[in-house]
């Protein structure tokens, strides 16, 4: 039970990831002032930059589903523990910025304690 919650969590978290990702491709004014540090995506570089970000968020969500789905749970836990780092330089990013620091803590912030419940979940259940 306790460790369907976790994948039940993983998979929230593969599924923001991803809607976070398509976003900064799709909405890229409105990524940036979520992520927490406003871009100029008026300038092709901004928008290039961005442009990767989104990719490589996609591409993260779609690793958690397919080690989901290859029902690897010890792998999963491990994965998801590993990707904590992400929202963690995330959030400094954000502070180093002067971004928001609502943002930096509480969503990028909440975001790791998040994973970090779901990481042991996964593995101490």
């Amino acid at each position: 039970m306790i460790v369907t919650i976790g994948y039940v969590l993983a998979g929230i978290i593969a599924a923001a990831i991803i809607f976070l990702g398509a976003r900064f491709l799709l909405a890229p004014r409105v990524a940036s002032v979520g992520y927490g540090v406003l871009a100029d995506v008026d300038q092709p570089a901004t928008h290039a930059y961005l442009s990767v970000k989104g990719i490589r968020d996609i591409a993260s969500g779609l690793l958690v589903v397919v080690v989901m789905i290859a029902g690897t749970t010890h792998l999963l836990g491990w994965i998801i523990l590993t990707a904590t780092i992400i929202p963690l330089g995330d959030a400094a990013i954000v502070l180093r910025s002067g971004g928001a620091k609502s943002i930096a803590y509480g969503v990028h912030g909440a975001t790791a304690a998040v994973m970090l419940v779901t990481t042991a979940l996964i593995l101490f259940s």
